[in-house]
């Protein structure tokens, strides 16, 4: 570290914020460009990771006793972000793993009517594709759907009626 980064590192350390933000921009791209060869899923990730560092070492900058230490120290908060980064998205592959394994194929639907019809469902807007999704897959009454979502119950059965049809020509059938 330079001799005016160890200044700045002093001052963010009393508690300036100013300072903080220097040495963040004097240290963002080490950090950026490790994380991003960490992660090599693209710069976004690397980049969301990069602002958790440094909300981590802002927290937890009056444990740096070594001014000299301070890039690795980072390197280490990063390095530490970056494994929880990549725990969290195996922990939500595995989820979504499960989850399609959960789904079974109804007796009579091809792999293509799936894909179709998600695609389909895909395409409508969000309330709409909510009130089918609990009507058509979970089998609520229009009741249950109108209390959950908020929605009129005119509504709700405009939604399901509109949705339906959408749905149908969609598909390829007559409605």
């Amino acid at each position: 570290m330079t001799p005016q980064e160890i200044r700045w590192l002093a001052e963010a350390q009393a508690g300036s914020d100013m300072a903080y933000g220097r040495l963040v921009a004097a240290h963002q791209s080490v950090v950026r460009g490790f994380l991003r060869r960490i992660l090599g899923n693209g710069w976004a990730d690397a980049d969301d990771v990069a602002q958790d560092v440094f909300v981590h070492a802002w927290q937890g900058l009056h444990t740096v006793r070594q001014p000299e230490r301070f890039r690795s120290w980072l390197i280490g908060i990063a390095w530490r972000r970056a494994q929880d980064y990549i725990r969290s998205n195996q922990r939500r592959a595995r989820r979504d793993q499960d989850w399609l394994q959960s789904l079974s194929t109804p007796e009579g639907v091809s792999a293509e009517e799936r894909l179709s019809m998600e695609k389909a469902m895909a395409d409508l807007p969000a309330d709409v594709r909510a009130c089918l999704t609990l009507s058509l897959s979970e089998g609520w009454s229009h009741a249950e759907i109108c209390a959950s979502l908020g929605i009129p119950l005119g509504t709700v059965k405009s939604h399901l009626s509109r949705g339906r049809e959408r749905l149908l020509k969609a598909l390829g059938e007559p409605s």
